[in-house]
């Protein structure tokens, strides 16, 4: 097991330690404040998902024994073609054949393994300064720790210039599945829907009159799931092993834990018929933005009843009603949201190779890799070159 490891770099001093010794680190609740998933997210994130990740954190010190910041790492085999498809997928698979483990591989990840990652400094300003501490520190633990890349894990695009070290210096900085984001600037969900093309709100339309014609769906919010995870959770199943992309997979605890350590941010969203719950939606709501986190679906109804497009309407509408500024939801799904009037927002992967000599040529081949290249629906949003 690894604890207690440090190593010193020229601004101060990065020590690896468990969760149960952020107990006596005051800047452990500093570090995440001004995000949605501030750091009892991440608590629950450890505590709750059956992956297997090897979570611990490095505690960011200065010369002076300042904590300056406190960031969230962990350990994983990671498939390295995972999302990737065509010619290059078919190729792996190939070799995989005789060499089961080819390109795959050890990794330290920085970040946060169930959504974006940020930098956990305990103060705004120390942003810079904890990048390039992050920097000096991750390979030196990384080949300590037996893993083979460093990657810094779905990074928003607005960490760019204070990550430029790493961009620049070592990494390739890879697009990773972008987010996007919807502006709710209308008093109800018939004004948005009158804003967009007409081939949309005529299909939308359609949609929700058959849906009408079925037995009537009831809608419900929670802030605590507890009471039904039996009844949600398999929905949530269903959608996860449909996805081509899968990296966590999450379990009722970490459900019920959201609800029970942040319900003043998390919102469950439940659809009924008859009783019986056919969809359900993990929101997270702070700063005026509602995040659509996951999204659970009953498949022996849901493509009859559009409850995809259903739900979002529901969703869209109960934020409008809110006075919430944006509808941001998870990456993947792409095409729909396209059509929906939703903008992309970009996340990034900063990904190293240990080895000396081979880190030249892994730069320059995971730019093959990278998982936005292999999905054509993304080229056609219209901040795409944002990627």
């Amino acid at each position: 097991m690894l604890r207690n490891q440090a190593f010193s770099f020229p601004g101060g001093i990065a020590n690896l330690v468990s969760r149960a010794d952020l107990e006596r680190c005051a800047g452990w609740r500093e570090a995440f404040r001004d995000k949605c998933k501030d750091h009892r997210f991440y608590e629950i994130i450890e505590q709750t998902l059956a992956n297997d990740f090897e979570h611990h954190y490095l505690v960011l010190e200065d010369n002076r024994g300042v904590v300056r910041a406190v960031q969230p790492i962990f350990f994983v085999q990671q498939n390295l073609v995972e999302g990737v498809r065509g010619r290059v997928r078919s190729a792996v698979n190939s070799v995989r054949r005789r060499f089961p483990r080819f390109l795959t591989m050890r990794v330290l990840m920085v970040g946060c393994a169930a959504g974006e990652g940020h930098l956990g400094m305990c103060a705004p300003e120390d942003e810079q300064w904890v990048a390039e501490a992050l920097h000096a520190s991750l390979k030196t633990f990384a080949q300590r720790c037996g893993a083979s890349l460093v990657v810094l894990k779905d990074f928003p695009a607005r960490y760019r210039e204070s990550l430029r070290s790493f961009s620049s210096n070592g990494y390739a900085r890879v697009p990773s599945m972008p987010m996007t984001r919807l502006p709710l600037a209308y008093t109800n969900f018939d004004q948005y829907l009158d804003r967009l093309g007409r081939a949309t709100r005529k299909d939308l339309r359609r949609k929700f009159r058959k849906a009408a014609k079925a037995p009537p769906i009831e809608l419900e919010v929670l802030n605590d799931i507890t009471p039904c995870v039996d009844e949600i959770y398999p929905l949530y199943l269903q959608v996860h092993e449909r996805s081509a992309m899968k990296f966590e997979r999450l379990t009722k605890e970490y459900f019920c834990g959201l609800g029970q350590r942040m319900p003043e941010r998390t919102r469950f969203f439940i659809w009924r018929q008859a009783g019986k719950a056919v969809a359900f939606s993990l929101c997270m709501v702070y700063g005026g933005t509602i995040y659509d986190e996951y999204l659970g679906l009953d498949y022996s109804v849901a493509l009859d009843l559009h409850l995809y497009f259903y739900t979002l309407r529901d969703l869209i509408s109960w934020s409008l009603a809110q006075g919430l500024e944006y509808y941001c939801s998870s990456p993947l799904n792409y095409h729909p949201k396209l059509h929906l009037g939703c903008d992309l927002m970009p996340l990034d992967l900063y990904v190293m190779h240990t080895g000396a000599l081979v880190n030249p040529l892994f730069r320059r081949a995971v730019k093959f890799l990278g998982p936005t290249r292999h999905d054509p629906v993304l080229r056609q949003f219209r901040n795409a070159a944002d990627l």
